[in-house]
């Protein structure tokens, strides 16, 4: 599983909009890293930004 992978289901896990440190925390990984699989998953359209700087899974 890569990392985007583990992010997205954190995300889906966590059912509501989280900050990419807080992603990083629950999921173990470093807080660049899940910068990256977050970009990566906003380009697949996977995840959205309800507000500024805080991400959730679309439904």
């Amino acid at each position: 599983m890569d990392i985007a992978e583990v992010v997205f289901k954190t995300f889906v896990e966590a059912g509501k909009p989280l900050k990419s440190g807080e992603v990083a925390q629950m999921a173990g990984l470093d807080k660049k890293e899940v910068d990256k699989a977050i970009k990566k998953l906003k380009t697949e359209e996977k995840i959205y930004s309800p507000k500024r700087c805080y991400y959730e899974a679309k439904k």
